[in-house]
């Protein structure tokens, strides 16, 4: 790859939005695709890993090491904004390959969801809009290692898995899809 890459990350903020787009809209935009997954049998149970600070995230997620930082500590699900003029699919694949090393998943055809409001870290961004791919899947056998992109990569049991747990508001995701994390604080 010659050129950085560009998310769909669009903001009038230039502080954690060096890899998106700036734009002239206080609050933002951001057009993401999150992986849902499950392992065959165990609806209740998704994939969800904490991320390896040493990473290249900038390159894998558009997140710069302060992002990180302040996240790396929590559950996120398999996610990143997309590319400039890449649909949701090949977001997904590329998470499929990149986050997950090619491990063998199936798909269900994404779900859109279209949130405005403000995320949770960001409070004064009151009109932020996420347009959300969310791809559902399962998965057969062990979660493979990842050395270097992960610190840990495993299934959680969301109905015992706090939702003070995750991070970057991935359980306000996982609620789109019905799977609200479930134990105590």
């Amino acid at each position: 790859m010659n050129e950085p890459r560009r998310f769909c990350r669009f903001s009038a903020r230039r502080e954690g939005n060096e890899f998106g787009m700036q734009v002239d809209d206080p609050d933002g935009f951001c057009l993401s695709c999150f992986l849902v997954l499950s392992p065959h049998g165990a609806p209740d149970e998704v994939l969800v890993g904490r991320m390896n600070p040493a990473a290249p995230w900038s390159t894998l997620g558009g997140l710069n090491p302060g992002r990180v930082a302040a996240h790396a500590g929590g559950w996120v699900l398999p996610a990143t904004q997309l590319l400039m003029r890449e649909s949701p699919r090949e977001a997904a694949e590329r998470i499929r390959g990149e986050l997950l090393g090619g491990m063998s998943v199936a798909f269900d055809p994404p779900m859109i969801f279209s949130e405005v409001g403000a995320p949770r870290r960001f409070p004064q961004a009151t009109g932020h809009w996420d347009l959300i791919f969310l791809f559902r899947g399962r998965f057969s056998g062990g979660v493979p290692p990842l050395p270097g992109v992960w610190s840990d990569l495993r299934s959680v049991d969301l109905r015992t898995t706090p939702r003070s747990a995750f991070a970057r508001s991935h359980d306000e995701v996982l609620d789109l899809v019905g799977l609200s994390p479930g134990g105590s604080p």
